[in-house]
């Protein structure tokens, strides 16, 4: 009788014991799991820290030439990823860029409300309500506008408006030199004339 309650006894103790590795087994794999999770998500934080080198607000820039202002650009905030491949500027709330003669009246101007730039390829992607002015007068309305600085041109593959003193020319897609005076509209929709009152 004794012999049989060592016996039970002793199975008891091994089964709690067996659960007890199991439950144990399961608080530690949860909790390394649970760890894991907390450290990819501090990686992932730092990685996004490390992009972003410099982050500034109510930014302005002035670009001059012989102490005459030919380009002032505005924004509301700036951040520079250096260590993103490839490297670029972003303006998440906007970005207004004045261009100026030599009287420093302003000539032209673009306005978006997003934009990035990519040093490497000195090329500024404007997105979202790009509204630009050319020293004709012309205003050009879209939702997208790449400039290719380094090779001196603009384009968008987006719907276009271009509102001339004589009439609004409709289409889409657009390809222009930077200045947006020789522009040509890709796939034109007719032009919608008024009349302007003088």
């Amino acid at each position: 009788m004794k012999q049989q309650k060592l016996v039970r006894s002793k199975l008891a103790h091994t089964q709690y014991s067996k659960v007890s590795i199991a439950i144990l087994s399961m608080g530690i794999a949860m909790l390394f799991f649970s760890c894991a999770n907390k450290i990819e998500k501090i990686k992932e934080f730092s990685a996004g820290e490390k992009l972003a080198s410099i982050e500034a607000e109510n930014y302005e820039m002035i670009q001059s030439d012989s102490s005459i202002i030919r380009f002032k650009l505005t924004t509301p905030k700036f951040i520079h990823f250096d260590q993103a491949e490839p490297p670029f500027i972003e303006f998440p709330e906007g970005v207004a860029i004045q261009r100026y003669n030599e009287k420093m009246e302003q000539i032209a101007s673009i306005t978006s409300n997003y934009a990035r730039y990519f040093e490497k390829d000195q090329r500024w992607e404007a997105q979202n309500d790009v509204v630009a002015v050319n020293p004709q007068g012309d205003t050009l309305k879209t939702e997208e506008l790449i400039w290719e600085e380094e090779k001196g041109k603009i384009y968008s593959e987006q719907f276009v408006k271009i509102i001339r003193k004589d009439g609004v020319l409709t289409g889409i897609g657009l390809e222009s030199d930077q200045n947006l005076s020789n522009w040509q509209i890709k796939k034109p929709r007719g032009p919608l004339y008024f009349e302007v009152e003088e």
